[in-house]
């Protein structure tokens, strides 16, 4: 299997990560190519997707392509890898801009790398008919935070059974955990209202699988006559007419829960160094799409998509 190289170790010290025998010109090398023939048609002769009266050293494909790689190697500090970009990989990347420049066209880039991952969805599992949707907790700061003023949204993780403070990303999967569209809202945004958006992700007529938060009558018959999207979740025991949750729904559920692992394990979904929303969108949206990347990779070379990630 000719995926990337992401074998690494992380330190005892939990503030850096050391990583081994990997190669990020050649990992560079794997990715690059599947970024341009998926966006061929919106690319120019440049590898820009828009003209730029001052053509900037780096094009947009090779940055779009850095922040694939960086996320895909758990790498999660720009600062690091830029660092190592400049200090052992100067004759490979002779272009590279400074990091503020960078860090300003990815949040640019943010809604072409999302394209990317749908479109990597869609070439994975293009006649998909059932997916599930869920969402899972963004720290982002210390709720001793809470009144300062300047940090997001306070919401409550009844996982851990804790407030906190930052957004919360909502997350649309197929069966096999592939990407179909995601978003992120505060905190404290309840999951019912990101049902709103489902109807302008693209699904319809398919069946959508969802756990209690996403509890509602009105909302179940809304995305129906609007779109076709049947939304199935378990009934609360005191409802009338309750009936179990058919177990064949309790297994699919399992796998939302292993695309999140995978996110906050190798992705590190929950280490956020960014300083405004964008940062966190551009971020996330690049882990998401980095875990869609690697599933593509699998995909392309006849493996289970889901084969282990650090092989």
């Amino acid at each position: 299997m000719q995926a990337l190289d992401i074998q690494y170790l992380r330190s005892v010290n939990h503030h850096k990560n050391t990583l081994l025998m990997h190669d990020l010109k050649t990992n560079f090398d794997k990715i690059l190519p599947i970024v341009k023939e998926t966006l061929a048609k919106f690319l120019n002769s440049d590898l820009n997707l828009q003209f730029y009266p001052n053509k900037p050293p780096m094009a947009d494909a090779h940055i779009m392509s850095l922040a694939l790689l960086q996320e895909a190697l758990g790498i999660d500090s720009e600062l690091w890898f830029w660092s190592k970009l400049q200090a052992d990989y100067t004759h490979a990347f002779p272009n590279l801009p400074h990091l503020s420049c960078s860090n300003r066209r990815r949040k640019r880039l943010a809604r072409w790398i999302e394209k990317l991952a749908k479109l990597w969805g869609r070439q994975i599992g293009p006649y998909e008919d059932t997916y599930m949707v869920d969402s899972i907790p963004v720290p982002v700061a210390h709720i001793a935070r809470e009144h300062f003023g300047t940090t997001p949204d306070k919401g409550y993780s009844a996982v851990f059974g804790q407030y906190y403070i930052g957004y919360k990303l909502h997350l649309v999967v197929s069966l096999d955990g592939v990407y179909q569209s995601m978003d992120l809202t505060k905190a404290s945004v309840h999951d019912i209202h990101y049902l709103k958006d489902i109807k302008h992700s693209g699904l319809n007529n398919c069946l959508l699988l969802a756990d209690k938060g996403y509890l509602s009558s009105k909302q179940q018959i809304d995305l129906f006559y609007s779109t076709g999207i049947e939304l199935q979740t378990p009934m609360r025991s005191n409802q009338s007419g309750y009936r179990p949750w058919p177990t064949v729904f309790k297994t699919a559920r399992r796998r939302v829960e292993t695309v999140f692992s995978q996110l906050c394990d190798q992705m590190m979904l929950k280490r956020n160094y960014a300083k405004t929303f964008a940062g966190v969108r551009a971020r996330l949206i690049s882990k998401v799409a980095s875990v869609t990347l690697l599933q593509y990779i699998n995909w392309q070379n006849d493996q289970p998509i889901n084969h282990p990630l650090a092989a």
